[in-house]
């Protein structure tokens, strides 16, 4: 009978040991998605001083989209780990970006410009690289809430410290707004 009783209790302790290393290695997978985010974030936002002054040199007059830049721009950099706070940051940044390459098509020397033309090509890339960090991240935290609800780490997730975390989405209004093409007036 002990001995029974004592493999019951080691099959427990085998089982929490299982789902809690199985959860840990699911919280850094989030985690590295998130800091992947914030890298790319980060980048773009390095990338925009230097696109803003290229086109300012162009277009003197267009202080109004410069100015929602830069406040995106800052927004985004102190956001920090809130996901809706960069979330919403992110999609004000995204709209004010248009607003400048709006401006740009307006000037046919700074379209043509090689500066502009590889600030433009890097953004590019850097706009494909978040999206692809956006869709690592929230992959990582559909596993981990996948895992955090089902039988039987359920039982002990939140006993031993896991609790869910947040998509990196847009809410309907935001969608709509970023969806609608840039009203840009001279």
């Amino acid at each position: 009978m002990l001995y029974v009783i004592l493999a019951i209790v080691g099959l427990l302790v085998i089982l929490l040991v299982v789902i809690y290393n199985g959860l840990v290695k699911t919280k850094i997978r989030v985690d590295e998605a998130w800091s992947d985010i914030t890298v790319q974030l980060k980048r773009r936002a390095d990338l925009i001083p230097n696109l803003i002054d290229t086109v300012k040199g162009y277009a003197k007059h267009e202080e109004g989209v410069f100015t929602k830049v830069t406040e995106a721009r800052t927004a985004i950099l102190n956001a920090g780990t809130n996901v809706k706070a960069t979330a919403e940051a992110d999609n004000m940044l995204t709209s004010a970006l248009k607003s400048v390459f709006a401006v740009a098509e307006a000037y046919p020397d700074l379209k043509a410009s090689t500066n502009f033309q590889d600030l433009q090509a890097e953004l590019v890339d850097t706009e494909d690289k978040i999206q692809a960090s956006r869709r690592f991240y929230n992959g990582s935290v559909r596993d981990l809430n996948t895992k955090i609800r089902v039988f039987p780490t359920v039982i002990f997730a939140k006993m031993l410290g896991f609790a869910e975390r947040e998509f990196f989405e847009l809410d309907e209004s935001e969608n709509a707004a970023v969806q609608k093409p840039v009203d840009v007036k001279f």
